[in-house]
């Protein structure tokens, strides 16, 4: 009589290294959660620009603290600075900025959702340039549902006419096209280890937007609480270091796809974040527009199940 064989028992190290960075997927997708509470408590007494250039220096100081503890060091070439600047631009000096500028009118309960559509766009702008990439159905389908949330979120601000907050929401739209360039930009430092243009950015970034802080806001003229002070501390460490840190991290383990899948958990976490932490609610409508996105990202993010 033939034996079948036993079937083989789980490596307990691959199950460990699975459960690590499952963990560090929710982390990750908490701390950009997390991201848009602490803007909301931080443009309480510093306003957007002067915010995001702390957001953008501190963060970029600790990530180069991270670089030199890695052995790694900043490229010294004009057109490394030069992409630096770019990617600058479309990952933090302007969609940063707007969303803090948002902020001041709108929930971060809000501007999590609408905020999260970034793989939707990716898709779009990569369908309009021609790059290489999947165009199945389903993420047709992603794309349909991801405007249907938009749609629903902001659909009735704007039957109102063009108010403030609508206009906020708009620019969160806005500064998520903004991500969505970066993502397609930064492709051009797949030649780099993943934090080194990380931290580029950062520092570009705040080259940018501590002369602007200066010139048009003038923070030595402000009285900042100690709130939004934490905030701010809690948005460069965590939300931004930290979270690049972990980011890169799941790139080399989970992969790109898997990575991505961030995109769809940050957003019931931002949206329980707002709610416990500052009171928010979402209306009926919100609520309706949040599962629509969800649905949306998750179809544009989620690997398909191979037969």
């Amino acid at each position: 009589m033939t034996m079948t064989p036993a079937a083989p028992f789980p490596n307990p190290r691959a199950t460990l290294d699975l459960v690590a960075n499952l963990s560090l997927l929710v982390l990750l997708a908490s701390l950009w959660g997390a991201s848009y509470s602490f803007i909301k408590v931080g443009i309480e007494t510093i306003p957007p620009i002067t915010l995001i250039a702390g957001r953008t220096a501190i963060a970029g100081m600790v990530l180069l603290m991270v670089m030199r503890a890695l052995g790694l060091r900043m490229p010294r070439d004009a057109a490394s600075w030069r992409s630096f600047m770019v990617q600058a631009c479309l990952n933090s000096v302007l969609p940063f900025t707007a969303i803090a500028w948002a902020e001041q009118t709108v929930d971060a309960s809000l501007a999590t959702i609408l905020n999260s559509t970034s793989p939707i766009f990716i898709f779009l702008l990569a369908m309009v340039l021609r790059l290489e990439g999947e165009r199945t159905w389903r993420k047709f389908l992603g794309v349909a549902f991801g405007f249907a949330g938009i749609v629903l979120v902001i659909g009735g601000d704007a039957l109102q006419g063009l108010t403030r907050e609508l206009m906020a929401q708009l620019v969160i739209v806005g500064a998520t096209v903004c991500y969505a360039g970066a993502a397609v930009f930064g492709r051009r430092f797949s030649g780099m280890h993943a934090i080194v243009p990380a931290a580029g950015s950062m520092i570009a970034g705040g080259a940018v937007l501590i002369p602007a802080s200066l010139i048009v806001e003038q923070p030595w003229t402000l009285s900042v609480s100690t709130e939004s002070a934490l905030a701010l501390l809690g948005l460069s460490v965590l939300s931004t270091a930290l979270a690049f840190v972990i980011y890169f991290r799941l790139l080399k383990t989970l992969g790109s796809v898997g990575t991505a899948a961030q995109a769809y958990l940050r957003v019931p976490i931002g949206v329980a974040l707002g709610a416990l932490v500052l009171g928010e609610t979402l209306p009926l409508t919100a609520w309706a527009g949040m599962a629509c996105v969800v649905a949306g990202v998750a179809a544009m993010t989620l690997p398909r199940r191979r037969c």
